[in-house]
């Protein structure tokens, strides 16, 4: 009887072992979210994780803000963010579905990538340098 308790008790470990395996190495979809990291800190009481805000404008002189809240585990990843910090960015995201606790991350969203964008374009063939991008040219 304890020998049949003890593999249901090692299949159930082998089994949730699975799944968090599966889930974190699965993205339920990927893509990328353009505008400015407002927010990045690193937060959590045992399991500390990379947590950020993305303002996303969809129009230029539109007064809607949408945000965009993500996770960062990789710290050169963070590295990169924070020295983009108040510029426009393009993000990498991989969307992970079904994972348990806040261990993993506040949000579902875990960023992989950060690509800093020179050009706003307002429509197509009309570009609005950002700030300092004028400056890093020059002193190129």
């Amino acid at each position: 009887m304890r020998t049949k308790i003890a593999l249901a008790v090692v299949a159930l470990l082998l089994l949730v072992s699975a799944w968090f395996a599966f889930a974190w190495r699965w993205s339920y979809s990927e893509g990328e979210r353009a505008g400015w990291v407002q927010k990045f800190s690193r937060k959590g009481w045992i399991c500390k994780t990379w947590e950020g805000e993305q303002a996303l404008v969809s129009l230029p002189g539109s007064s809607t803000v949408e945000k965009f809240y993500f996770t960062v585990h990789d710290e050169a990843t963070a590295t990169a963010i924070n020295k983009v910090m108040g510029r426009r960015v393009n993000l990498h995201y991989e969307e992970k579905v079904g994972l348990p606790t806040s261990c993993f991350g506040e949000t579902r969203y875990f960023v992989t990538g950060v690509t800093l964008v020179d050009e706003i374009s307002l429509t197509p063939g009309v570009t609005v340098p950002q700030p300092g991008a004028a400056a890093s040219a020059a002193s190129r």
